[in-house]
């Protein structure tokens, strides 16, 4: 079973890869080193959040991490916080 399972885990790390990577340097710069760093420690629910965040628009996403708004789904705020912290530590 875990023969299929590793299979499974992989194409789903790398269609989350191809769809973090998003043309814009500055979200690619962000998404890409997370996703291959830390996604995999996150708990389930955070990875939940995490491929929620990579259904929304690239300008949204952009303004959010250069902090010039805020996401109004409590959700994506909480996974956007989780990236930013990361390049910005206290």
């Amino acid at each position: 079973m875990s023969e299929t399972s590793a299979p499974s885990e992989k194409a789903e790390f790398n269609r989350l890869w191809w769809h973090s990577r998003r043309g814009m340097l500055e979200l690619d710069n962000l998404l890409i080193p997370f996703v291959e760093q830390a996604y995999r420690d996150l708990n389930a629910e955070d990875q939940a959040r995490y491929r929620k965040l990579l259904t929304c628009e690239d300008n949204d996403m952009f303004e959010w991490f250069m902090q010039r708004s805020r996401p109004e789904d409590p959700d994506l705020q909480r996974m956007v916080g989780i990236i930013l912290k990361r390049v910005q530590p206290d």
